[in-house]
């Protein structure tokens, strides 16, 4: 028996872990079915992992990690950043690793969950679930895939010991993580196809090897590493906010990134007709960007194909298109991203609340929704990092801290009120609600080109609960101050 259970040992399960220690409250435990701490960066080990945005907002404000070796970190160096604060703030007797939750249900008698795991029952007076978006690999629905002979490799479940050099391979996908893995591949396999459903946009990366000297100054005066990090914060929350949450004010800065992001194509790839299939034909933002320096070149090899026709199925041994092309295939590379907004990923496990209602069908059924990205009236005692409009145009790490602040300040107020139960009130978080679905068609996002994205931020009903549409200073704030009297305290 715990007094708060916390599903998820990534960067959103460490840091709940590490604020409540630093506010004296030590009966938790931190559970996760990998062996070793990390979440998305424990599993995504694909040749060129790396992050998508500047290293230096890529931590937590309280931890800069002047170890960086790059402008946009490796991954390894970012799981090794995990490793290093699981360490540094003592969670490592909190850890339960290698133990998967299959499902929590709340009792309301008793004002505990009862989380079922691989090694039994526990029980928990509150249940944090901090399992990251970018969890359950998705493969995609193919006719035929299961009859495929050849090697299938998800890019979020590498495998390292299959040599691609001199094999014919095949990828599917075009995202982020496609984006990073494809020049990888062409360096090395005899042949490779791409198979894309949907073009990126593209920003140039300004890539470099940190120099040591600056490493060194970072480590000796972190107050330098933090304005760093402000300053590369500052400017994604300018795009984002400016260009994107209030695209209908200032509809010009979106065209200034899609004019980079055509100028960056147009120096990189000299053909016109592969230029043409590498355009996005939906507005920027509507899918989430990327940088690069060697995604486009990659197209201008010799062993390299895009193709863009649409697939009809998998043989044994390779692809046929829809216009009758077969193309033979020894390394099948599936870069098709993760579950998302859909029963399953978003709660991951069922999560049981009053009246027998269950999260994840819920949703499914009403629309995403949550006070703050985080509760739910339905379900007491109970928090779900990375929910319905949490993101932001802010460091991914500032959206983890803000969450955290949130839930630690309202456990903090139920131990001082020796609450057995805490449960948002119905009307602060419909009103929440209300304003994020009003908020929503400002943005780009509301755009009819979005449609055509194909992107994670929508679910099956068109709409982009994934996204928080303001400002990142303003969540920060707003996790700081917000009433704690929008909850409800009993027992």
């Amino acid at each position: 028996m715990a007094e708060i259970v916390i599903v998820g040992a990534g960067f959103s399960g460490l840091c709940v872990g590490i604020q409540l220690l630093r506010r004296g409250i030590r009966d938790f435990v931190i559970l996760d079915a990998a062996e070793s701490v990390g979440g998305v960066w424990r599993h995504n080990t694909y040749p060129g992992v790396a992050v998508d945005i500047p290293s230096a907002t890529y931590s937590y404000s309280f931890e800069p990690n002047p170890r960086w070796s790059r402008a946009f970190a490796p991954g390894e160096e970012v799981r090794a950043y995990a490793e290093h604060c699981a360490t540094r703030y003592g969670l490592r007797p909190h850890l339960r690793l290698g133990t998967r939750v299959e499902k929590a249900v709340f009792d309301p008698d008793g004002h505990r969950w009862r989380v079922s795991t691989s090694g039994g029952e526990l029980d928990a007076r509150f249940l944090v679930c901090a399992v990251g978006p970018l969890d359950q690999p998705r493969n995609p629905d193919i006719p035929g895939l299961a009859d495929f002979e050849g090697k299938i490799v998800h890019t979020a479940r590498w495998d390292h010991a299959h040599d691609l050099r001199g094999a014919r391979v095949a990828v599917i996908g075009t995202g982020a993580s496609g984006l990073q893995v494809i020049p990888e591949i062409a360096e090395r396999a005899a042949r490779l196809d791409v198979y894309q459903r949907t073009p990126i946009w593209v920003l140039p990366k300004v890539d470099f090897a940190i120099p040591r000297g600056v490493r060194r100054l970072f480590r000796l005066l972190p107050p330098v590493q933090r304005l760093v990090r402000l300053v590369t914060t500052a400017a994604s929350e300018v795009v984002m906010v400016l260009g994107i949450v209030h695209y209908s004010k200032a509809p010009f800065l979106v065209r200034a990134a899609e004019l980079v992001c055509r100028a960056h194509l147009r120096r990189q790839v000299p053909d016109r007709a592969i230029r043409r299939r590498l355009t996005p034909r939906y507005g920027f933002g509507c899918k989430r960007p990327s940088f690069s320096n060697r995604y486009f070149p990659a197209f201008t090899r010799e062993n390299v194909e895009l193709v863009t026709d649409p697939i009809a199925r998998v043989t044994a041994s390779g692809i046929v298109t829809r216009d009758g092309t077969e193309r033979p295939v020894d390394t099948l590379v599936l870069a098709t991203g993760f579950k998302i907004l859909e029963p399953g990923a978003t709660p991951p496990f069922p999560v049981v609340g009053l009246g027998g209602v269950e999260l994840g069908e819920h949703w499914d059924l009403e629309r995403y929704h949550a006070f703050e990205g985080l509760s739910v009236p339905f379900a007491p005692n109970f928090w779900m990092m990375n929910g319905p409009y949490t993101v932001t145009g802010a460091s991914w790490f500032s959206i983890i801290e803000a969450g955290t602040t949130h839930i630690v300040r309202v456990l903090v107020e139920a131990r001082r009120r020796r609450a057995l139960r805490v449960s948002v009130r119905p009307g602060p978080h419909d009103a929440f609600t209300a304003d994020m679905r009003r908020r929503m068609r400002g943005t780009i996002l509301a755009q009819p080109s979005c449609a055509r994205s194909n992107s994670y931020y929508f679910d099956k009903r068109g709409e982009a609960p994934y996204i928080r549409p303001q400002s990142g200073l303003y969540v920060w704030r707003r996790a700081r101050t917000f009433d704690l009297n929008d909850y409800e305290f009993t027992g």
